[in-house]
């Protein structure tokens, strides 16, 4: 049995250009995703979290090749998917699916359910027409829905039922990893417990790896192994979830836990508010991309670059981790 990583990511970069002008050319570069580096094992859950804008749905699109990526390397089961024939590519997406975050915008409104949930297998030429309708129909019922949705369109479906016609098309193949991205946040919050809940049960079922991309960190802890965070297009820390949110090192990451709503009303603990706005992508900030908003920022800060170092059980990329209490500035 292999003893290396299902995923593993390597200094991944993702630019986009800017394009101006009445004959257009290239003036500058989003840096949408730049040298983040991550491993995933087998029936493990990552989460990514991070602000909007910070890059962690790049990730998970350039993870699956629907976004090229501009360098660095994402090696599914020790194969650079990068160097994959049309044919690898394939077979490879069988292995890793996504589950998007609008789960009406992610499905065909001109197709039926039985249509859009028989299409992996027609694709892959899997059974014949009647195994296939089987198969659409045992997938409704694990998902929690009734045989007779198959012949129903997505607008007849709410949206929670919609999210579960999504996953219903993600496991179908019996995939090995699946990209969350985002798959609860445009739903109620009862229903969100329930995907949630639904998302676990099969990753427990079919021993699958889940990448949950995410901004409610609360969610987010509740479903993890470990967690990364993720800002302005590079991950400051990861570890383990429990560790992360009993003992955040990262300044960003504080600001984040900080935040997370408490149960109690009568519990009082003090929120980190950070200054500013985050700078943009197309010309981040020179050294720590955090200092211009990092309540503990020092001189050497706006000039170095932190690097992602393995310490405190997990990675930090932060000049003065660990000592951030007696570094605050008045």
């Amino acid at each position: 049995m292999s003893t290396s990583p299902l995923l593993e990511v390597q200094n991944l970069v993702k630019h986009f250009p800017v394009k101006k002008g009445v004959i257009p050319r290239t003036v500058g570069h989003v840096q949408a995703v730049d040298d983040v580096s991550f491993t995933l094992e087998r029936g493990e859950t990552l989460g990514l979290v991070g602000e909007s804008g910070c890059g962690k749905s790049t990730v998970g699109r350039t993870l699956l090749h629907l976004l090229r990526p501009t360098s660095g390397s994402v090696k599914f089961e020790g194969q650079n998917i990068s160097s994959m024939s049309r044919a690898e590519l394939k077979q490879m997406r069988r292995n890793v699916q996504i589950i998007f975050q609008d789960p009406f915008e992610s499905l065909n409104a001109r197709h039926t359910i039985r249509k859009i949930l028989s299409e992996p297998f027609v694709i892959h030429r899997i059974g014949t027409r009647q195994e296939r309708n089987d198969y659409v129909v045992a997938l409704l019922n694990r998902v929690g829905l009734d045989e007779s949705a198959a012949d129903r369109f997505p607008h007849e479906f709410s949206g929670g039922q919609r999210q579960r016609i999504g996953i219903a098309r993600a496991i179908a193949l019996k995939p090995k990893l699946i990209v969350c991205d985002e798959a609860v946040s445009a739903l109620d919050v009862s229903i969100q417990s329930q995907v949630i809940n639904l998302l676990l049960d099969l990753q427990q079922e079919m021993d699958l790896a889940l990448i949950f991309i995410a901004h409610d960190l609360a969610v987010v802890k509740h479903v993890s192994d470990k967690i990364a965070v993720m800002y302005l297009g590079k991950i400051v820390e990861t570890r383990r979830s429990a560790d992360i949110y009993s003992s955040p090192k990262h300044p960003y990451t504080q600001a984040l836990i900080s935040a997370i709503p408490k149960p109690d009303p009568n519990l009082r603990t003090e929120r980190i508010i950070l200054a500013g706005d985050v700078p943009s992508p197309i010309s981040p900030p020179s050294g720590c991309r955090f200092h211009t908003r990092c309540p503990y920022v020092r001189e050497n800060c706006k000039t170095e670059i932190p690097v992602l170092e393995s310490k405190f059980g997990g990675s930090v990329a932060c000049l003065y981790a660990g000592s951030l209490q007696v570094a605050k500035s008045a």
